[in-house]
């Protein structure tokens, strides 16, 4: 078909309604998807899987084993970190979709090319100290658009709902911000990440985190291609919302700028 591109997609690490997903996948127009899932899609990229790709939607949280009350982490293998560098370095583009943000916390790249990162534990990023991350379920709030005019904001309302799952975790390097979200971004609106994995959810007993950004959505360059990070995206609400699927297609298009916006 004429204007098909190539989209990549990757899943796995983090659970999520497989049915319903592929229900969101299967909405997209003017794209051939390949579905990968961790951890053999680490090794499919690792063999040139991405070679190909206008895009890759990055939906997965690969290199974790939580067990016994902690999370353990691995980085990815070489070849699959230079697979990554590569397709970018080609001008490729990115969305980088809810949890991908907390991938990899073992390479620090993966964290400077989405421009934040979810900690699971007191940990570093962009140089500094940092508590581990906040999560909150079925958060329902406003996400409210910061420039109409943007690509990857076109034909949304200047504010819609959303019942989703926010993040309170640090952000940096957000060449455009996005959206923002109609939600304070403080440590009593959230629970801590690592009690969590500890088995005491809902919790933030003794965890002081510190205020975050309100941004939910931002772009930047990566290498000569573009990553549009997107924070919504934790399950079934938001799959079949018509704003976050307009959202969702208009990242995808904005970054291949050869592919119009269906």
């Amino acid at each position: 078909m004429t204007g098909q591109r190539q989209l990549l997609v990757l899943s796995g690490g983090h659970p999520y309604e497989a049915e319903p997903f592929a229900g969101l996948l299967a909405s997209f127009t003017g794209w051939t998807v390949k579905h990968l899932i961790h951890p053999e899609a680490e090794t499919a990229i690792a063999e040139g899987a991405a070679q190909d790709a206008a895009a890759i939607l990055f939906y997965d949280m690969p290199g974790y084993r939580f067990e016994d009350g902690k999370a353990a982490t691995r980085p990815p293998s070489f070849t699959y970190r230079r697979a990554i560098a590569d397709h970018f370095a080609r001008g490729g583009g990115a969305v980088a979709m809810h949890h991908a943000i907390a991938g990899w916390a073992e390479w620090p790249e993966w964290a400077e090319m989405v421009g934040g990162r979810f900690l699971y534990a007191p940990g570093e990023a962009n140089g500094a100290a940092h508590l581990d991350s906040g999560y909150r379920h079925d958060v329902r709030y406003d996400a409210i658009v910061l420039d109409p005019e943007h690509p990857v904001t076109a034909g949304l309302p200047s504010r819609f709902p959303l019942c989703d799952e926010l993040y309170l975790a640090p952000v940096w390097g957000a060449a455009k911000p996005l959206l923002r979200a109609g939600h304070a971004f403080v440590r009593d609106n959230f629970y801590s990440a690592a009690q969590a994995v500890a088995g005491q959810m809902f919790s933030n007993t003794g965890w002081d985190h510190r205020p975050e950004t309100d941004l939910i959505a931002w772009e930047k360059p990566v290498g000569a291609g573009r990553l549009v990070y997107l924070q919504p995206g934790d399950g079934p609400a938001a799959y079949a919302d018509p704003n976050f699927r307009r959202l969702l297609a208009n990242a995808l298009a904005y970054v291949a700028p050869d592919l119009a916006v269906a």
